[in-house]
């Protein structure tokens, strides 16, 4: 595995400056307020971020806002999202997986509208990331090639990976490149610690992979439940749903860590003591998944 790439002053400026519209062309605010749309049709709800005393929570095409209570904000589309996936928040931007489009959305969180866009591709064995007007016709075709399933973006820049990506993918606000090699079927991806943290989702694992002699590297299974205990077990065949499928993590502290995976199970682990701290089942419908995980802020 390689070392994850980290940050410079110089990483950071170029990542800040990369981010800012790619055309000056007048912006279009898409409504705010009640929609009569299903939230997230087929697919559901994944991904989740804090802002304040807003919670952002993604479906397949839409970004919801709500309150602490659990009332809407409002809610806002854009062309560009598809198959969305998880998010993150950074410098007053709320970025977003597209998985759809290949492509990485960013929403201005205090002028609430989709101000930057990004296009991932692989062009003779090297990342290529293009930003283009998420307000314009001329973004990319809906090709879904690389399944980008996780954005995360900190002070060493942007931080992706995709079922098929082969790895965690940097981008340092300039150009695109391979910080680490992981497994296909990779979900959540991040840096963490002197290493990298995220689920191995074909393998039923979520794994931290560090560097050195592989003392502290850790591949902790996620809970398995007996058949007859799943209700729809039927649908456990692989294809349109499975249990033990790893997805879902959120960073607790230096040595802690939860994980998702289904049915509707997140667990907290310890990594130094590579154990089970405790864990919650919320369904087993072996339908329902966990997606996005993160912390509660809130009293």
């Amino acid at each position: 595995m390689r070392r994850p790439r980290r940050t410079t002053h110089e990483t950071r400026r170029h990542f800040r400056r990369a981010r800012q519209p790619a055309r000056r062309e007048p912006r279009r605010r898409l409504p705010v307020g009640p929609r009569n749309s299903a939230s997230g049709g087929d697919r559901g709800l994944r991904g989740i971020a804090f802002d304040g005393d807003t919670i952002y929570i993604t479906a397949s095409d839409e970004l919801f806002a709500f309150r602490p209570d659990f009332s809407r904000v409002g809610s806002w589309r854009n062309p560009y999202l598809k198959h969305c996936h998880e998010t993150s928040v950074f410098d007053r931007t709320l970025y977003i997986a597209s998985t759809g489009f290949d492509s990485i959305l960013g929403f201005d969180l205090d002028e609430r509208v989709f101000h930057w866009a990004m296009h991932v591709d692989v062009q003779r064995f090297r990342f290529k990331g293009e930003t283009y007007d998420p307000f314009r016709d001329d973004g990319p075709l809906q090709l879904n090639k690389l399944h980008i399933n996780n954005v995360h973006c900190d002070e060493g820049g942007m931080y992706l990976c995709g079922l098929r990506t082969g790895g965690m993918v940097h981008f340092n606000g300039k150009t695109l490149g391979m910080s680490a090699e992981l497994p296909a079927g990779t979900h959540n991806a991040r840096p963490f610690r002197n290493g990298v943290l995220f689920n191995d989702s074909e393998a039923d694992r979520l794994r931290y992979a560090g560097r050195g002699d592989g003392a502290e590297d850790r591949a902790m299974a996620v809970p398995r439940y007996p058949l007859q205990d799943l209700v729809n077990a039927e649908f456990d065949d692989g294809h349109i749903a499975r249990q033990g499928f790893a997805r879902g993590l959120a960073v607790i502290s230096d040595s802690v860590v939860a994980g998702g995976s289904s049915p509707s199970t997140v667990v907290v682990y310890d990594l130094p003591g590579n154990r089970r701290l405790l864990g919650v089942n919320l369904s087993m419908d072996v339908r329902n998944a966990i997606h996005g995980l993160e912390l509660w802020p809130y009293d």
